[in-house]
């Protein structure tokens, strides 16, 4: 390939495999065995299938030099139905929102890093692509027991990562802690997560005994953060049962009540990300079939622990 042909368009990307990416069906075709590897790692492999794909993706890995963490800030910018997402010097994507395309090219250093793809290039490029193939991505947790999903909602430091974690330890597994995918297929709705670590504050640690004595070890947003695997088991997806608004409040206190349908709507639109008119028709199923889930919204304060075990009862008895 020559310079003046920036996206490689003709290059050959023989390796190709399909996945489940939270609830849509992808493709991935790609020069690269590691590109492979961190997608199986971040979706579901599925068999190839007979019909046409939610969306394809088309990856090209080039031989510049191997360049090594820390990567720079990912930037995104639109114009249209056009988005184009830049992650180093060498590595680039545009998406096509109309055509559910995504095209890139990558240095072998960005190629070389999964958990890179796992936490930030896939997650990313799946939040700007959800309205296009009808997902609605919330801002909330999730957790889920045998009686399924519990989602929880609310704006950044009311206590979702921290919560999500203290349910954990009442036997709920873990399947997101701070973006949720939901779907509708087949009139059924499912909540996704992506294989991203937990992340608390600092502030956090005087709840939980095994953090304590640590330092945060990442940052997010110029904030320091601790970031960990939960202990309890992870899981990909479940069938969300309950929608929990969060109110968190500094003294002591667990409040229940119901929440109604017009003001659910207001609190999920207001983290939604900005679509298209074609968008918002292929979200609008999926939104409506999550705002008919029950919808309570909860003021808490006090020990997570506390607060989990009495929202973990309160569960139980709503699907007894």
């Amino acid at each position: 390939m020559r310079s003046p042909d920036f996206l490689h368009k003709d290059a050959e990307t023989k390796l190709c495999e399909h996945y489940i990416a939270a609830g849509a069906l992808c493709r991935l075709s790609t020069n690269s065995q590691q590109l492979l590897d961190a997608a199986r790692e971040t979706f579901l492999l599925t068999r190839s299938p007979a019909g046409v794909v939610d969306f394809s993706m088309r990856f090209w890995v080039d031989g510049t030099p191997r360049y090594r963490r820390p990567w720079p800030k990912p930037y995104v910018r639109g114009l249209d139905h056009l988005v184009f997402a830049g992650f180093d010097e060498n590595s680039s994507v545009l998406v096509d929102l109309r055509t559910r395309r995504l095209i890139g090219r990558f240095s072998s250093g960005l190629a070389a890093d999964p958990g890179y793809w796992k936490t930030i290039i896939f997650p990313m490029l799946l939040s700007v692509l959800a309205g296009s193939v009808g997902l609605v991505e919330l801002h909330g947790a999730c957790v889920a027991s045998s009686q399924g999903g519990l989602i929880l909602a609310g704006p950044s430091r009311s206590g979702k990562s921290t919560l999500a974690l203290a349910l954990t330890v009442a036997n709920f597994y873990f399947l997101s802690d701070d973006r949720t995918f939901c779907s509708l297929a087949h009139r059924k709705l499912a909540a996704w997560g992506l294989p991203r670590p937990l992340k608390l504050r600092r502030e956090a640690a005087s709840w939980f005994n095994d953090l304590r004595y640590q330092e945060p070890s990442a940052v997010q947003n110029g904030e320091r953060v601790f970031c960990f695997e939960p202990r309890s088991k992870r899981i990909s997806n479940c069938e969300p049962r309950l929608l929990v608004f969060l109110e968190r409040r500094d003294d002591c206190c667990f409040q229940i009540t119901p929440i109604g349908h017009q003001e659910a709507r207001l609190r999920i639109e207001r983290d939604l990300l900005a679509e298209s008119p074609g968008a918002i028709r292929r979200q609008s199923e999926a939104f409506d079939a999550l705002l008919a889930l029950p919808r309570c919204l909860l003021r808490y304060g006090g020990s997570p622990q506390q607060v989990a075990e009495k929202l973990a009862a309160e569960f139980s008895q709503h699907f007894e």
